[in-house]
C-alpha cells in the first residue's frame, strides 16, 4: 500500500505543470457520446487537477446527454458522480495536496465570511453557494476558460463543474472535497450526487422524526437513499412506489414497510390509494421521479395540517408544477432539495467517515462494474435496464 501511494505521487510529480494526455468520453451532441483523446491542461490558481479513479454513472448525465437540459452545452465532457486523487494543485490551493483522495463536488462550498450561503445565520439554511454558479453553468472554469482540449486543438466545454467522464479532470478548489486516506474510491463516487442527495432530503430537507411516516416515489439509487436514511431516523411506516416490483425487494431489505405498484390500481390516482392506506395521510413525501404529475401526487398525500413534500427529481425542460391552492391552503408544505442540503466541503467527509465506520451502509447501491473509459458507454446502458442501480467505471 505504502509503495503504491509513493508509485502515484512519483507520477503525479511528474506531469506537474504540464498538459496531460488521456481518454474521455466527449458528448458531441445530443446522444452522441464519443471516447476520444483529449488534452487536460494543468491547474490555475485556485484550482485542481485530478486523477479520476472511479465514476457511477448519474441519471443527471443523462438528461444531459439525452437533449433534456435547457442548459446542456456541447461539446463537453459529463460525469460528476466520482472518487479521485489530486495530481496537482494550482497557486494558493491549501485545502488539498498533491495524493489526496477526494470527491468533486457540482455544489461549491467557498466558505468565505462574506457569503451569506456557506456562513450563518443564513448559511445554516442552505448549501447553495453561487460563488462560480455562473461559470460553471457556462461549462466554464471560475476564469472563464475551458481546461480541455481535444485533438484538433478545439476547446471542450466543462460539466457541473466537475466532468468527470475523463482520466483526468480540473476543479476549483471550492468543489473538493478532502476524504480519508483509507476510503475506497468506487463506493466514494456515490456520495458525489444521488445517494448523498436522498440522505440529505430526510436528514436536512425534511429533518425526518421517529416514528413518523414517510412516502417514496421512484425507487432508484437516490429513492432508496431515501428509504435507507428514513429508516435510520426512526420512521414507524415507509411506503416505497414504484412501478417496477423488482425494487421492492432492495426497498423492504432497506427499511420500506409498504410496496405499491401504481399499475395494480388502475383508474384510481396513487395519491388516492395512499391516502386510503392512511387515516390523514403521510408526513413526509419525496418525489424521486422527475415526473410532474408524480411531484403533485407526492403533495396530495402528504398529511392534512402538517405534511411536508421534497421535490428531488429534476423534470424535464420546460415542465411546470400544479395543484389545488387548497393543497397547501390545508397545511402541506412543498419544498425542493439540492444534493441534499449538505455542504460539500465540511460535510461530505462525514459520509465517509460513517461508511467507513459502518453506520452508513452504501455497497448495495453498485450493482454493475466496468473497467475503462471506453466501457462508459455500456455503463448507460445498464442504468437503462431498470435492473440497474448505480454502475461504476473504474479507470
Amino acid at each position: 500500500m505504502i509503495r503504491a501511494a509513493a508509485g502515484a505521487a512519483r507520477r503525479s510529480l511528474s506531469t506537474v505543470g504540464k498538459p496531460i494526455t488521456c481518454k474521455a468520453a466527449v458528448a458531441r451532441g445530443v446522444n452522441d457520446l464519443r471516447v476520444e483523446n483529449i488534452t487536460v491542461a494543468p491547474p490555475r490558481a485556485g484550482e485542481v487537477r485530478l486523477k479520476i479513479h472511479t465514476n457511477a454513472i448519474c441519471h443527471t448525465d443523462l438528461y444531459t446527454l439525452e437533449g433534456s437540459d435547457p442548459e446542456g452545452i456541447f461539446p463537453s465532457i459529463l460525469g460528476h458522480e466520482a472518487g479521485a486523487v489530486v495530481e496537482s494543485i494550482g497557486e494558493g490551493v491549501t485545502s488539498v495536496a498533491v495524493g489526496d483522495k477526494c470527491i468533486p463536488c457540482y455544489t461549491p462550498e467557498c466558505g468565505e465570511p462574506e457569503c451569506i450561503f456557506c456562513h450563518p445565520p443564513r448559511g445554516k439554511k442552505t448549501n447553495l453557494c453561487p460563488k462560480i454558479r455562473a461559470t460553471q453553468g457556462a461549462g466554464l472554469m471560475p476564469d472563464g476558460s475551458s481546461r480541455f482540449t481535444d485533438e484538433k486543438g478545439e476547446p471542450i466545454f466543462h460539466f457541473m463543474g466537475c466532468s468527470t467522464f475523463a482520466e483526468y479532470t480540473v476543479v476549483a478548489e471550492i468543489s473538493v472535497a478532502k476524504i480519508s486516506d483509507s476510503a475506497p474510491l468506487d463506493t466514494a463516487s456515490l456520495l458525489g450526487c444521488g445517494v448523498t442527495t436522498g440522505l440529505g432530503a430526510v436528514r436536512n430537507t425534511c429533518d425526518v422524526e421517529p416514528g413518523s411516516s414517510v412516502a417514496v416515489f421512484g425507487l432508484g439509487a437516490v429513492g432508496l437513499s431515501v428509504i435507507q436514511a428514513a429508516q435510520m431516523r426512526g420512521a414507524a411506516r415507509i411506503f416505497a412506489i414504484d412501478t417496477n416490483p423488482k425494487k421492492f425487494a432492495i426497498g423492504t431489505e432497506l427499511g420500506a414497510t409498504d410496496c405499491v405498484n401504481p399499475l395494480d390500481h388502475e383508474g384510481t390516482a396513487i395519491q388516492d390509494v395512499i391516502n386510503g392506506m392512511t387515516d390523514w395521510g403521510v408526513d413526509y413525501t419525496f418525489d424521486c421521479t422527475g415526473r410532474t404529475e408524480t411531484m403533485r401526487s407526492a403533495l396530495e398525500c402528504a398529511h392534512r395540517g402538517w405534511g411536508e413534500s421534497c421535490v428531488i427529481g429534476v423534470a424535464a425542460a420546460g415542465e411546470e408544477i400544479s395543484t389545488r391552492p387548497f393543497q397547501l391552503v390545508t397545511g402541506r408544505v412543498w419544498k425542493g432539495t439540492a444534493f441534499g442540503g449538505f455542504k460539500s466541503r465540511s460535510e461530505v467527509p462525514q459520509l465517509v467517515d460513517d461508511y467507513e465506520s459502518g453506520e452508513l451502509k452504501l455497497d448495495h447501491y453498485i450493482t454493475h462494474r466496468f473497467e475503462g473509459v471506453d466501457q462508459t458507454l455500456d455503463a448507460i446502458d445498464a442504468l437503462h435496464t431498470g435492473d440497474c442501480l448505480r454502475a461504476v467505471v473504474t479507470y
